[in-house]
């Protein structure tokens, strides 16, 4: 999993400019000189002293285009980014009074700084009369709000002038970008809107930035994906640039209410000589008894597989949700693997039927490890290593009565010593992150962790080869 330094600032740059033009003709040609003109336009408005940045939740005001000039006086151009979180206050509480924002006690998220795009709307003029014209034609009118998304990750001792200076580059390319993006998805005078997207790329890469035609599926944007892969080096057996692959923010909070990665906030054990092999990307924390479904003692299988086909759909290899209870159940009916009745019911499922599920719902192909008694798991390093190495997937284990999933090893080919990353679905409380890693639902077992006289079949899902 790529990480930002915790030691940046990202600045956000956000607002809508509106497109606006007239086209004479429909005739392609035209229309596209039209639009560029009027992007063009757009771009001479940014790079105006009329354009204003405006600092979330403060009262800071920004003039990149008139000399970095910066209200209050107290913040100048020279002034360190990590001083203007000093200035910034928090969303107002429930009695009504604003607090400021604390830094995280660890310190390991990296600070978001939202800005808000401004224009001027009113400059000093000398006072005229009003012209009006006339023009008896038929014209096709346009008018686009282009949601702006720029952003910028710096280093906590860059000044704000040079920051400022980045935004308002990063605003002109983006606007190339889209521009780019409309004439090309362009239909007679019919236009769609440009979606920006951020994704977090490996070093030296970043934080970077792509413009999508909104409305159109993923599937039709293989070229592009194809395009962006090439210009950043990036493998062509897995997906980097797809919309699922867009770039979470740490300030905003996941809609649907599960933990995502767990195991970042685990600490990894010492052991010489070992080196961990994880889970790559992002997945989500199934356990028992969330959506509403009182699945305890009979649910930890379908946690677990729920866990792993969110792997899948957090890293923009499928679209659909991840499936319920009752929608495994039926995948497995559909194959002839279970009768009728046993949809509804609360029986027990294990690595054999995720393994189905997997290929009938998501058409993922697995490998399945048997381990004839859980002894025999501590001699199962390389294979575990070689798996999280080369596909990067959670990893279904089943045996006896209990399900689980494993995140990671933590493996020394030397001495053969081995520890599992072990997320467990048995947890039945709130989406507590400090409750699930202090108690051990997510965290590090040893050898020991397994029943050593039952034996154990791991659904190991293999990564998809597609951009």
């Amino acid at each position: 999993m790529v990480l930002l330094d915790v030691s940046s600032i990202i600045f956000r740059l956000r607002g809508g400019l509106e497109l606006t033009c007239q086209l004479d003709s429909t005739d392609g040609p035209s229309v596209q000189q039209t639009l560029s003109e009027a992007f063009r336009r757009l771009c001479s408005k940014i790079r105006s002293e009329s354009l204003v940045f405006s600092v979330r939740n403060s009262h800071i005001l920004i003039w990149p285009n008139k000399g970095v000039h910066i209200i209050p006086d107290e913040v100048t151009e020279n002034t360190p980014c990590k001083d203007i979180q000093h200035h910034i206050q928090a969303e107002e509480n429930d009695s009504g009074k604003k607090s400021f924002k604390k830094k995280d006690k660890k310190g390991t998220t990296t600070s978001v700084i939202n800005i808000d795009l401004m224009m001027e709307m009113t400059e000093p003029s000398h006072l005229s009369a009003p012209t009006l014209t006339r023009r008896n034609r038929k014209q096709h009118s346009v008018r686009m709000t282009l949601p702006m998304d720029c952003v910028a990750s710096v280093p906590t001792d860059d000044n704000i002038g040079a920051v400022s200076g980045r935004l308002v580059g990063a605003l002109c390319d983006q606007l190339a970008d889209m521009e780019k993006v409309v004439l090309q998805h362009m239909k007679g005078t019919s236009l769609l809107l440009p979606q920006p997207l951020h994704f977090l790329l490996p070093e030296p890469a970043g934080l970077v930035t792509a413009v999508y035609p909104a409305g159109v599926p993923d599937s039709r944007l293989e070229f592009v994906r194809k395009e962006l892969h090439g210009r950043f080096e990036l493998p062509d057996d897995r997906p980097c640039f797809r919309r699922a692959n867009a770039f979470h923010f740490p300030d905003e909070p996941y809609k649907d209410g599960y933990l995502r990665n767990p195991h970042t906030a685990v600490n990894l054990p010492t052991m010489e000589n070992a080196k961990p092999y994880l889970v790559q990307g992002v997945y989500s924390y199934h356990h028992y008894m969330q959506d509403r479904m009182d699945d305890n003692g009979w649910g930890c299988a379908y946690r677990s597989l729920q866990t792993v086909c969110s792997w899948y759909q957090q890293q923009g290899y499928v679209d659909r949700e991840v499936p319920s209870h009752r929608e495994i159940q039926q995948a497995l009916v559909d194959v002839g693997d279970k009768p009728a009745a046993f949809v509804g019911s609360r029986q027990w499922i294990g690595s054999i039927e995720v393994q189905v599920v997997l290929d009938q719902l998501l058409g993922v192909t697995s490998k399945i490890l048997f381990v004839s008694q859980g002894s025999d798991l501590a001699s199962k390093g390389r294979e575990l290593a070689n798996h999280f190495q080369a596909e990067g997937t959670p990893i279904m284990i089943g045996g006896g009565v209990l399900a689980h999933t494993i995140l990671g090893v933590l493996w020394s080919e030397t001495t053969g010593q081995i520890k599992f990353l072990i997320l467990d679905p048995h947890y039945t409380g709130g989406e507590d992150l400090q409750l699930i890693t202090d108690k051990g639902w997510c965290g590090w077992k040893g050898p020991e962790f397994w029943d050593k006289n039952a034996y154990y079949n791991l659904c190991m899902p293999q990564r998809p080869k597609t951009i």
